[in-house]
């Protein structure tokens, strides 16, 4: 799960009540489509920084609610705000999710180079979604040898 550092850090994550933050504001279908259809609670996230002078994975996560309608999409006064989305119909959906801890940053670069992700959908060429799946094996490889390692 993608979030601008400027808007949502790994940081502000850990500072959150409980750790907790819904992750509002995705307005890409498919992405929603994984959060709403995909993501079950205690499924393991990794808290990317994008958009930022060193994009790259931040910190580990986890989701901590089944998906619920996203307020700001009804909310006038919000960036997020969708006039075609209805309360009784809504069209943008979030799970909250908890922060678990900060890493040292894994550059997208070190990313990249890392042959057992060569089919991971962040490394994808033309890839702009905020959320993508990861594999079990490509979770094991960042999780147990990438965060293991030194840089």
């Amino acid at each position: 799960m993608k979030s601008e550092p400027n808007e949502c850090s790994i940081d502000d994550a850990l500072a959150a009540p409980k750790r907790i933050t819904p992750w509002t504001g995705v307005r890409n279908y498919q992405a929603r489509n994984f959060m709403r259809d995909s993501m079950r609670v205690g499924d393991g996230v990794l808290f990317y920084h994008s958009s930022c002078e060193q994009p790259g994975i931040a910190g580990l996560a986890e989701v901590a609610s089944m998906p619920y309608p996203d307020p700001t999409q009804f909310d006038r006064a919000s960036d997020y705000y969708d006039p075609k989305a209805k309360s009784d119909a809504p069209r943008w959906f979030l799970v909250d999710v908890r922060a678990r801890r900060k890493t040292r940053l894994i550059e997208l670069a070190e990313l990249r180079a890392q042959s057992a992700l060569a089919r991971m959908q962040l490394l994808q060429r033309g890839n702009r979604l905020s959320i993508t799946p990861v594999a079990p094996s490509e979770w094991k490889h960042v999780t147990t040898r990438m965060l293991k390692r030194a840089k």
